[in-house]
């Protein structure tokens, strides 16, 4: 590998370069206790490109705010990309698709958006409201036999079309949700990467954010071996 640049950004928020894109995933960065927030303008300098996975307030809460900040297109499913462009103070860039969809992020990077097993709404006068269906992002850098493919799995349970997404797209890198309580527990998370994929490495990701999360990566790490799982702190950057 090679190809990737990733900092976490706390709970499900990545910034991810690679093929001279700035890639923002779900970054949750006002209100998340995992994030420091006088760190906000270095996680989104340079963006250019902005992914949400589905419409819950943990992921989606920021994206109007740095899309505007930044200039970045926005990508999500087509109901969540119209709630967020409708939540912008200024106009921005919000492109919407469905599962199956893929875009170009610049000449050699494309995202696909693929399938998860969740929930996705918003919050409004005290009742849900709904914004399209959850996902997950596929993103594929480099061209023929070079390029590689990272996963983000968005906040899911493990589900039997994982063996469809591996065989589509053989992913190597997989950022993997572990906390429980809202997706899979360690377990659950390591029996899915197990039985499903083929990843050369792993970042664990929604976890010690809120007290009913697994507080730590430790026991995802422990199944996994000998399987990379790289548990970096909030901001860290890691090539991969």
């Amino acid at each position: 590998m090679g190809n990737w640049s990733v900092a976490w950004l706390g709970h499900a928020g990545f910034r991810i370069e690679t093929g001279g894109q700035v890639i923002l995933i779900d970054p949750w960065l006002r209100g998340n206790p995992s994030f420091d927030e006088a760190r906000f303008d270095e996680a989104i300098t340079g963006a250019t490109a902005i992914l949400l996975t589905h419409g819950h307030h943990d992921h989606i809460a920021n994206a109007a705010e740095v899309a505007v900040k930044t200039g970045a297109k926005l990508y999500a499913i087509y109901e969540l990309s119209a709630w967020v462009a409708g939540q912008a103070a200024s106009p921005i860039e919000a492109v919407g698709l469905n599962k199956g969809g893929t875009v170009a992020l610049g000449d050699t990077v494309r995202a696909t958006l693929v399938n998860a097993v969740h929930s996705s709404s918003v919050e409004v006068d005290g009742k849900p409201v709904y914004l399209g269906a959850e996902g997950g992002w596929m993103i594929e850098s480099g061209q023929g036999d070079t390029a590689e493919t990272l996963y983000h799995m968005g906040d899911t349970d493990v589900f039997a079309d994982m063996g469809l997404l591996q065989e589509l797209h053989w992913p190597k890198i997989g950022i993997v949700p572990i906390g429980g309580h809202f997706t899979m527990d360690p377990a659950r998370a390591a029996f899915a990467c197990k039985k499903f994929f083929s990843f050369e490495t792993i970042l664990p990701c929604h976890y010690a954010t809120f007290s009913l999360l697994a507080q730590s990566a430790d026991g995802f790490t422990e199944a996994m071996a000998p399987t990379r799982v790289v548990a970096s702190a909030v901001m860290e950057t890691v090539s991969l």
